[in-house]
């Protein structure tokens, strides 16, 4: 049975999405932006959806962090809308995820996916867990490590600089189709579940006024 997956990812500064069928890329879209994901993404899923041409989809797989607030966001709603249009279910993948799906085995390392946040902190992304840290105050590996992300030079240059074991991978960005080899193995049950709602490190910036919203204008 062939399981065909529309994966999307906006979480960093590139927006792709992909049409992939046991692990063979149909259709597939990418481009590099820092913002306007919102707009984008739209755009690829339906040329990928075109492209691919007739055949039942068995699920969504989405991004939903750690990255760009608005971009996951607009990846996470996309998901969930093509989703409930199809009847079929959305697929959540962090980052660190994908990025690890598009890597060989690291044999005897531990993958950090380190996620730059700005104001020179990082999210760092170990195993099941996501953690902010000033780049400055990085926590020490147990045992060699290899880092990818797009924070990943700076990570491993501070770390190497502690004379920690650390290894610099070639992963920065995840690709649509390692998202969906990602949601791949969380639809069979080998990755454990995961809400696909977005993955927020941080409260969101913009907060309520401390006396709450403005009453509607008397009519």
């Amino acid at each position: 049975m062939t399981l065909r997956v529309l994966a999307l990812d906006a979480a960093l500064a590139r927006c792709s999405a992909a049409v992939v069928a046991d692990g063979v890329v149909l259709a597939h879209r990418t481009q590099d932006a820092a913002r306007g994901h919102a707009a984008l993404l739209p755009v690829m899923a339906r040329e990928v959806l075109e492209e691919a041409g007739t055949g039942t989809l068995d699920f969504v797989a989405v991004t939903v962090g750690p990255g760009s607030f608005t971009g996951i966001r607009a990846g996470v709603a996309l998901a969930h809308g093509i989703a409930l249009s199809l009847g079929i279910p959305v697929v959540a993948v962090t980052v660190g995820e994908a990025l690890a799906a598009a890597l060989p085995p690291l044999t005897g390392r531990t993958l950090w996916c380190a996620t730059d946040s700005r104001r020179d902190r990082v999210f760092l992304e170990i195993g099941d867990t996501v953690v902010a840290h000033d780049l400055t105050a990085l926590p020490a590996p147990s045992g060699p490590i290899a880092i990818a992300g797009d924070a990943s030079i700076r990570v491993t240059a501070q770390l190497a600089a502690r004379d920690f074991d650390v290894m610099l991978t070639n992963a920065r960005l995840p690709g649509a189709w390692a998202v969906a080899a990602a949601g791949a193995e969380r639809f069979a049950g080998r990755l454990p579940p995961r809400d696909a709602q977005p993955l927020y490190v941080d409260p969101p910036e913009a907060k309520l006024p401390a006396g709450g919203l403005r009453p509607p204008p008397a009519e």
